[in-house]
């Protein structure tokens, strides 16, 4: 029987190489905006909904998907199509649907002759009983038409910058966002051992439920601001600690700001640049206790020297028996 054929991939609108994720994906989309019970004045919604349901039932399942694609790419949507000889009878049970639900499409029509030619059977995804494939729309979906379509909101994700300080001190930051087209003020409170990258989860501000189910999530993943003294490495802090070249000679005791105010730092006699010199407990609150700030050293010189300087320079250049290279 020669039937119409129906490009499964163009009916997703996803590329023939797309990933099952990104069948699902789109599948998920096009299902949710054209179910009947959200779209009650437009009558070819029941069409579009199970066209959809049947594509993904096709290209959506490994299986059945590497047995439409053996048909090759070169047939074009709406062009007349004949399965090749023998294709009911190959493969494990004949190719059919194993469904649990065998009449969930029937009454909006049945599958298309084009699924029946290939597949033979009947289609358990969506029907007046809620088939297989409802739980494909998330948690909260109800499928069957006659019951009302309820789905849960999604979870929405967003960075939220914070300071160094925010983190040390544990402030409560005001956010405010954008939400089903509305603004909304919150106050978020930091937890104590809070770091770049940690996620905080605010139950019910996410996107609203439909049909009496629950609102998602807001999931708010921290990002620490740039600091103009430190570098953040976890829990721990980094400093830049300038010396002149006397200081890093001959040791020094030189002033560091921390989170808590200045200390004094002993600087010990042939420190050399790049070297790290730890504060314990000078960092951010951790679960136990607080990180580290390290002070790295650089040591650097005058740019322009006096003659007063220069003569010392040259003076020490003469005297010393040390040697930088080698």
């Amino acid at each position: 029987m020669s039937v119409e054929y129906k490009d499964y991939y163009k009916v997703l609108g996803v590329d023939r190489k797309a990933s099952a994720e990104e069948i699902q994906k789109a599948y998920k989309s096009l299902a949710r905006k054209t179910h009947p019970d959200l779209n009650p004045d437009d009558p070819s919604a029941e069409d579009r909904f199970k066209e959809i349901g049947e594509a993904y039932e096709v290209i959506g399942n490994p299986e059945n998907r590497k047995r439409y694609d053996s048909l090759g790419a070169a047939w074009k949507h709406g062009q007349r199509f004949e399965p090749p000889p023998g294709w009911q009878g190959a493969g494990r049970d004949g190719w059919r649907y194993a469904s649990t639900n065998a009449e969930g499409f029937e009454g909006f029509g049945g599958m298309s002759d084009f699924f029946r030619s290939l597949f033979g059977g009947g289609f358990g995804g969506f029907g007046q009983q809620g088939g297989g494939r409802a739980e494909a729309f998330g948690k909260g979906f109800r499928s069957g038409f006659g019951q009302p379509f309820t789905q849960a909101g999604a979870d929405v994700e967003a960075e939220f910058e914070v300071s160094i300080e925010d983190l040390y001190h544990g402030a409560t930051k005001t956010l405010s966002y954008q939400s089903n087209g509305q603004t909304r003020t919150m106050n978020v409170r930091l937890p104590k051992g809070a770091r770049e990258g940690t996620v905080i989860r605010l139950s019910g501000q996410g996107e609203e439920g439909m049909g009496g189910a629950p609102s998602g999530d807001l999931r708010l993943k921290l990002k620490v601001a740039p600091h103009a003294l430190y570098a953040l490495n976890g829990h721990d802090l980094n400093f830049k600690l300038r010396l002149a070249p006397w200081e890093a000679a001959l040791g020094a005791t030189v002033e560091v700001p921390t989170l808590d105010g200045q200390v004094n730092l002993n600087v010990p006699a042939g420190v050399q640049s790049g070297q790290r010199l730890r504060l314990a407990e000078k960092g951010l609150p951790q679960k136990s206790g607080r990180g580290d700030l390290f002070a790295e050293v650089q040591i650097v010189v005058p740019k322009q020297a006096s003659d007063a300087e220069r003569a010392l320079w040259e003076k020490l250049a003469a005297a010393s028996h040390f040697k930088a290279r080698g």
